[in-house]
């Protein structure tokens, strides 16, 4: 789309303050539509907010929490599409698991988009639809990244289940690989090794960029015949 084609549209990003959410809100922005800006750190959203052309508003929301996902139906009204980044990993060795850190995993990944569906499926325009993130570690688990996986995996399925329940609005799932956001910054002068070799070992010979996923929630917002599904963004990495 160009500029102003999003216009009349209001779309919910949860999870605007990462790096992703906030190239997504960019991107539809300046293509004209209005955003609703949602995560649980209220100065990162005020952050994308200042970066872009169009009308905006940002609303402090934690995904794991059942009356913060009842709020945020209240503050959104209407709306034309939603789009949830949100993650909280809980990674370690299966004998150290945090149980409450799992089940925080779980309520990010699994039973918050659930009541995300439940409390806002009957305030979305016609052709809308919602779009959550699962994760290429579903497809390729690897020791100490079990919940990732499992919760991951369990979203694949839940988008499944979801396009058939609230027929005809559209749910689906982009899952990404391993992207250059700014995560593994946190590896110091390790990162480039690491992203050179996660290149060399997928079919695409490259690690991903922020706009090669927003490419993909662009793709699951526009096109009104695809409902249900994963879109993988990760390289072809699940096949290697």
């Amino acid at each position: 789309m160009t500029t102003q084609e999003r216009s009349g549209q209001r779309i919910v990003i949860i999870g605007a303050g990462s790096a992703i959410g906030r190239q997504l809100a960019r991107t539809t922005s300046a293509e004209g539509a209005e955003l609703v800006l949602a995560g649980p750190d209220l100065g990162k959203l005020e952050e994308t907010a200042a970066e872009l052309p169009g009308e905006r508003r940002t609303v402090r929301f934690d995904i794991t929490d059942d009356a913060s996902v009842a709020r945020l139906a209240d503050e959104v009204g209407p709306f034309d599409h939603l789009v949830s980044t949100a993650a909280v990993p809980a990674n370690g060795p299966l004998a150290e698991l945090d149980p409450d850190g799992v089940r925080r995993a779980f309520a990010a990944k699994v039973i918050g988009p659930l009541f995300l569906a439940r409390n806002l499926a009957g305030q979305a325009r016609e052709g809308g639809s919602f779009t959550f993130f699962s994760g290429v570690a579903a497809w390729r688990p690897a020791p100490e990244r079990t919940v990732m996986a499992t919760t991951n995996g369990a979203l694949a399925f839940l988008v499944q289940a979801l396009a058939v329940e609230i027929a005809p609005l559209r749910v689906n799932a982009v899952s990404p690989g391993i992207i250059d956001s700014g995560a593994w910054d946190k590896l110091g002068d390790a990162k480039q090794a690491f992203l050179q070799r996660i290149a060399e070992n997928n079919p695409a010979r490259r690690v991903g960029t922020p706009d090669d996923v927003v490419k993909a929630v662009l793709f699951a917002l526009d096109n009104p015949y695809v409902t249900g599904t994963v879109l993988h963004v990760d390289g072809g990495a699940r096949l290697a």
